[in-house]
């Protein structure tokens, strides 16, 4: 028979392959592209009978060898079934205890009272720009704290009804209670030099300072035009 005059044959080739040959050559690619990249013995479905064929338990198929079985794993059928297997699984198997969170140990202090502080108002006589100047004294602070600050807005706090004129400065250190300063709600200056805090290890003293931004005059109210003034001729001498 003459395969080299096929429609869509090519001279010197067998001619063009059927349905049925098409899928016995992918299957075998399946097939060594399975031997290759996967370990049959660690497969839990797989079983050889005593009558020399293989068989898949989850799918409960008969193979007549290992490529076929290998090549069956990795068809839709199987990986149906192993998607089936493991929700399943999943909603049977008893909830997992939850890992447990590591601890981190918490330091606490006996609160010793508020310490001792002085404030400075200040203005640049240049400039005019307002500052203030915090001195906290800190002569029992616990080994290795850090004194701490922060800004805080008038509506975090419930201490006071909240009111958007004022904010308030707050500092901490242990073993002392933490105390707030009463601000006005103004925009800080953050740039050098404005804003600055120093902590003298030596005399136990927490010093803060910063500058309020100058705040622009209001803008002049834009008032309609007058009437145009009537300009008179000067008067001649007689």
């Amino acid at each position: 028979m003459d395969f080299q005059h096929r429609p869509g044959g090519k001279t010197g080739s067998g001619g063009v392959a059927s349905a049925s040959e098409s899928n016995r050559d992918r299957r075998e690619r399946l097939r060594q592209l399975a031997l290759e990249t996967i370990d049959i013995n660690k497969d839990p479905y797989f079983m050889k009978n005593h009558l020399g064929s293989y068989e898949c338990k989850l799918c409960l198929t008969l193979h007549n060898n290992e490529g076929s079985y290998l090549a069956h794993t990795q068809g839709k059928k199987h990986q149906t079934n192993l998607a089936r297997r493991a929700a399943k699984e999943a909603k049977e198997a008893p909830a997992q205890p939850a890992p447990e969170k590591v601890k981190v140990e918490v330091k606490k202090f006996v609160k010793i009272g508020r310490p001792g502080y002085k404030v400075t108002k200040q203005r640049d006589p240049e400039t005019g720009q307002q500052s203030l100047l915090f001195q906290i004294d800190y002569p029992e602070i616990a080994e290795s704290i850090m004194p701490r600050h922060r800004f805080m807005s008038a509506y975090e706090q419930r201490i006071e009804p909240p009111d958007r004129r004022w904010q308030y400065l707050l500092m901490a250190a242990e073993p002392y209670e933490t105390i707030a300063f009463k601000v006005p709600s103004r925009e800080i200056d953050k740039a050098e030099g404005k804003f600055w805090t120093h902590w003298n290890r030596e005399t136990k003293q927490f010093f803060l300072q910063f500058h309020f931004k100058m705040e622009k005059p209001p803008a002049p109210p834009n008032l309609p035009p007058g009437p145009p003034t009537v300009k008179r001729p000067p008067i001649k001498p007689v």
